[in-house]
């Protein structure tokens, strides 16, 4: 079986943890504990543009805070 992470055409939902990070995940592997699905099920390609608009500031929720 080939790696569902690396499926281009796959489907897959964004996931988000408390610390704000996001994350890229495919439908057919399941959420893991302490992440929350944000967006999708959508294309690759959506779910990317998803992100790239949704997480400008890469740093944890804790450290944007003390800004």
């Amino acid at each position: 079986m080939a790696n569902p992470f690396d499926d281009r055409d796959g489907t897959y939902r964004v996931l988000v943890n408390e610390s704000g990070q996001h994350s890229l995940w495919p439908t057919v592997v399941p959420v893991p504990d302490g992440w929350s699905s944000v967006f999708g099920p959508d294309t690759r390609h959506a779910c990317l543009a998803h992100v790239e608009t949704s997480w400008t500031d890469m740093r944890p929720r804790p450290a944007r805070a003390g800004r």
